[in-house]
């Protein structure tokens, strides 16, 4: 560690300033302390001589906050060049390194987002190079030009990587706690690999529960040398569950929680998260048990969100419904997406309709298909208002009638806006339809080639 080799170097050159005390040279004599005086001494019989009583220096003596005033003092000292080097290096280094954890906002800081920021990404990167070009700059002033050959030479380099402690809460961390958070993060991966590997030379899975404990005890060394909110932000940037509720919301795509929001639902499940790691059992009252939590974590994270964004979280669990945003939002219509996601999942019936369709052959199938892909891109187009797509070329042989069955809400209109035909057209190719009075299950015959915007109510 860092800490060690400063450590070193400081004990180095106290060993010189006890040589340069107790051995001084002609060039610079060591001054007498004001005010001294030898008469005990000579009252305890010892003989007198005229050496004068020898000043002290202590660290203080020469550290500077001025580089300058530092690297001259340390000179002044007789201390030798290589080691002024080092002890420099090592300081200047230390300097950045804690600018970099709290003037830089890295994509680690935002625990939120399951993907980088690319703006964050970027100015993290331009900020990085200012802070490295400005270090370099000071080690020439204070070095000369050819310090580089002895950046960190003599200075152990951390063997394992680490977490990143940076950010306005972690960032601003004493360096001994940054060091003891660490020890506490390297104690509790080897546990775990060692667990791990323990199980695999046995043929036997790692037990959840097991697994679970180990973090259980990593938190309560972190809660021993951080305060609440330094925890939680510790937590909610590298704990397995923060991880984990990263992925869920990452895989919406689309959700995009707020830091808030993350948050919330952070602090209303992880407790519970901690309960469903710790149930390993397939027994009735484990699978019980384990149902019963899911459901009350399901329900902490639709009070944490509120309604409306709830209901986006389940929606787009749906990849039907995550494929209509995707739709919506590049066709610059978001507001379109029930619509889109009404004539997706209608598509999607169609579909494995007619794959299910023994009495097609397989060349009417894939016209089917065809006819049916096109006309789903019709009525997208439509939904959103988007430029109509051209017809298909005219099939070889004509295929079945389409059919619609009606669901629970279902208008004629609706149906209408699902294929992308106007409503007329639909009472023209079902005579006798009563469109106030649909019937759930009532099948609909749905014409071809009839799409368009036009067509009345």
């Amino acid at each position: 560690m860092r800490w060690r080799g400063a450590a070193l170097i400081s004990v180095g050159v106290n060993l010189i300033l006890a040589m340069a005390i107790f051995f001084p040279s002609r060039s610079r004599p060591l001054l007498p302390v004001a005010g001294a005086t030898n008469a005990p001494l000579a009252q305890a019989g010892v003989v007198r001589t005229n050496a004068p009583a020898l000043r002290v220096f202590t660290w203080h003596d020469i550290e500077s906050p001025n580089y300058a005033v530092y690297t001259a003092n340390l000179r002044d000292i007789g201390c030798p060049e290589q080691t002024i080097r080092d002890i420099i290096i090592a300081d200047v280094n230390a300097l950045f390194a804690r600018r970099r954890a709290i003037e830089l906002v890295t994509p680690d800081q935002q625990w939120w987002r399951s993907e980088p920021d690319s703006n964050v990404v970027a100015v993290a990167t331009m900020k990085a190079q200012a802070l490295e070009s400005e270090r370099a700059t000071l080690l020439t002033e204070l070095l000369g030009p050819n310090w580089e050959s002895g950046d960190l030479a003599s200075i152990p380099r951390p063997s394992r990587a680490g977490v990143h402690l940076d950010g306005p809460v972690l960032g601003t961390l004493p360096a001994e706690t940054k060091q003891a958070l660490q020890n506490i993060n390297a104690r509790s991966e080897d546990r775990i690999q060692a667990y791990l590997e323990q199980m695999k030379g046995d043929g036997k899975a790692p037990d959840p529960a097991e697994l679970e404990r180990m973090r259980q005890d990593t938190r309560r060394e972190l809660a021993g040398v951080l305060s609440p909110p330094q925890l939680e932000e510790f937590l909610l940037r590298f704990s397995q569950n923060a991880g984990v509720l990263r992925t869920a919301f990452g895989d919406l795509k689309y959700f995009n929680a707020s830091p808030d929001e993350f948050r919330t639902v952070f602090r209303s499940v992880d407790a519970i998260d901690q309960q469903i790691a710790a149930i390993t059992g397939s027994d009735a009252n484990s699978v019980q048990g384990r149902q019963a939590l899911e459901a009350q974590r399901e329900n902490a994270v639709k009070l944490a969100l509120g309604q409306r964004r709830y209901d986006d979280y389940r929606n787009l669990q749906d990849p039907l419904y995550r494929q209509a945003t995707a739709t919506a939002i590049a066709a610059g219509t978001p507001e379109d997406v029930r619509s889109i996601y009404l004539i997706n999942l209608a598509a999607a019936e169609q579909q494995a309709s007619i794959t299910n369709n023994l009495n097609l052959s397989e060349a009417q199938r894939d016209i089917e298909l065809r006819q049916l892909e096109a006309d789903q891109l019709r009525a997208n187009a439509l939904a959103t208002g988007q430029e109509l797509p051209p017809d298909p070329a005219a099939a070889p042989q004509t295929p079945p009638q389409r059919t619609y069955s009606v669901r629970r809400g279902d208008t004629l209109a609706v149906v209408a806006l699902i294929y992308g035909v106007p409503p007329s057209a639909l009472r023209a190719a079902n005579p006798g339809l009563d469109p106030n009075r649909l019937k759930v299950g009532q099948v609909i015959n749905i014409p071809r080639n009839s799409m368009g915007p036009s067509g009345g109510p």
